[in-house]
Parts: structure tokens; C-alpha cells; sequence
């Protein structure tokens, strides 16, 4: 694991220590029961189908590497702006200490529209899958460098217990191969290096030959222009989470029109 990485999993393991002590799991449960769900999985789908992007919009305000990405950060307006053209779904930043996000702005997302929602963050715990599930997300990240394999496939399957949808994010062959032993047909491709955070959209291309046709490859990270997207397009790659490009346009929704459609 890189310093970053190691550095924020050893922020979300006292996060959610404290976290347990204020929101006991019963209390959570009974949170999450209340909660209806989106199929984030069939909206990817959907899109594929009728020959578009499927793209998840990121709802980001910040990065470690980039810094404050939107001085005017209204989520809400972000989400609406989204949908009217044309994602698929919704990513959104809960992270407070290194993205500046906050588990309020997915709820206000969320309510905003009727995409469905990946709550975007570190998960090392089935607690905090809980609590995604509690705050209205449709779906949750795994990142593989974070995890080992089978407490990655534990997280999982929990996941699905809840219905919810699990986005599993790699960097490399090693990781891609830790992947393909779960469940999910989502296998997210980040074109950045955790350890470096250089970017390069090769990285996506490089490892289309490990994947099986039914799972769904989406790209993620160094989409900024319509010639990224038609390169990877052109690969048959139809998949995409895009958060910065959009989050520095004054209109978010009408830049992922341009790029995408």
C-alpha cells in the first residue's frame, strides 16, 4: 500500500471506531431497513443496451492530488444537472478528511434524482457498508489495493446481502486477478496510481484481455476529453466514472452531454 493509501485506511479504521461507539449496529440496521434501492448494476445495462455511455457522474469537491476541484459545490444542483443529461448513475465523495465529502451530500444527491447512487469512499469494514446502506447508497466501492482477497470477498458478500452493488476497483494484473474472484460484474479499472497518482488511460487498455465478456469494465480516472472517450470506446470499453472534468466545468451535466453524447 502506498503512504496515502496506508495513511487514510488508518483514519477509516478510527472513524469507524468512533463511528460504532455513536451509531450502534442495530441502530444502523433499523436505518437501512427503511431504505428503498435503485439497481445500479441495470442502469449500467440500460445505457449499454440502447448503444450509449454508461457514465457514473462524480460528485466530488476535492482530491488530495488536485486540491478544492468546485468553489460552488451545491449537490444537489450537481445531481439534477446530471441526470437531465443523460448518467447513468451517481457517484458521491463521503470521505470528510482527504475529499472534503460528507455522508450529507449523498442524501442530498440522492434525493435530488432517481439515479442511483455509489457511495464513493475507503471501505475496510462491513460497518461502513452498513451505514452506505443507512444513508441511501445503491452501491459501494472495494478498492483492491486496500484489501486482501478474502476479506475483499467477505466485504462482498455482505454487500449483497444488503442489495447493494459493489464496484470492485484495480490498478494493475496482480489486483485484476484478486478481482475476478468475486461476484460482481463491476470491475472498475482506475487509470490512476495510488502509489504515484500519475494518470494514463492506457491503463485501462493494457488488462481489457484478462476480462470476460460478461462482466462490465469501467473506466475510471484521466477521462477529461470526448477523443479519452472515443479512444475507449473504440475498445469497447462503455463505461466511465468521470468526476473531475465535470466538477471544473461551470455546468457539469452540459460537459458530460458534450463528452459523452
Amino acid at each position: 500500500m502506498s503512504d496515502i493509501l496506508d495513511r487514510i485506511i488508518a483514519v477509516k479504521r478510527e472513524e469507524i471506531a468512533a463511528a460504532m461507539r455513536s451509531a450502534p449496529l442495530e441502530a444502523l440496521k433499523l436505518e437501512a431497513s427503511a431504505r428503498d434501492l435503485r439497481d445500479f448494476v441495470g442502469a449500467l445495462r440500460a445505457k449499454q443496451a440502447a448503444g450509449h455511455a454508461a457514465v457514473i457522474a462524480e460528485v466530488k469537491k476535492a482530491s488530495p492530488s488536485k486540491g478544492v476541484l468546485r468553489e460552488h459545490f451545491v449537490p444537489a444542483d450537481i445531481a439534477r444537472s446530471y441526470a437531465a443529461h443523460g448518467a447513468a448513475c451517481l457517484s458521491v465523495l463521503t470521505d470528510e478528511q482527504f475529499f472534503q465529502g460528507s455522508v450529507r451530500y449523498l442524501e442530498e444527491a440522492r434525493a435530488a434524482c432517481t439515479l442511483p447512487v455509489l457511495r464513493k469512499d475507503f471501505i475496510v469494514d462491513a460497518y461502513q457498508i452498513l451505514e452506505a446502506r443507512a444513508m441511501g447508497a445503491d452501491a459501494i466501492l472495494l478498492i483492491a489495493a486496500a484489501l486482501d482477497t478474502p476479506l475483499m470477498q467477505d466485504l462482498e458478500a455482505y454487500a449483497h446481502s444488503l442489495g447493494l452493488a459493489v464496484l470492485v476497483e484495480v490498478h494493475d494484473r496482480d489486483e485484476m486477478e484478486q478481482a475476478l474472484t468475486l461476484k460482481t460484474p463491476l470491475l472498475g479499472i482506475n487509470n490512476r496510481n495510488l502509489r504515484t497518482f500519475e494518470t494514463s488511460i492506457q491503463t485501462t487498455l493494457d488488462m481489457l484481455d484478462m476480462i470476460p465478456p460478461e462482466r462490465i469494465v469501467v473506466t475510471e480516472s484521466g477521462i477529461l476529453s470526448r477523443t479519452d472517450v472515443d479512444t475507449m470506446r473504440a475498445a469497447n470499453v462503455n463505461a466511465f466514472l468521470v468526476g473531475e472534468a465535470f466538477m471544473r466545468a461551470d455546468q457539469p451535466g452540459e460537459e458530460l452531454a458534450r463528452m459523452f453524447f
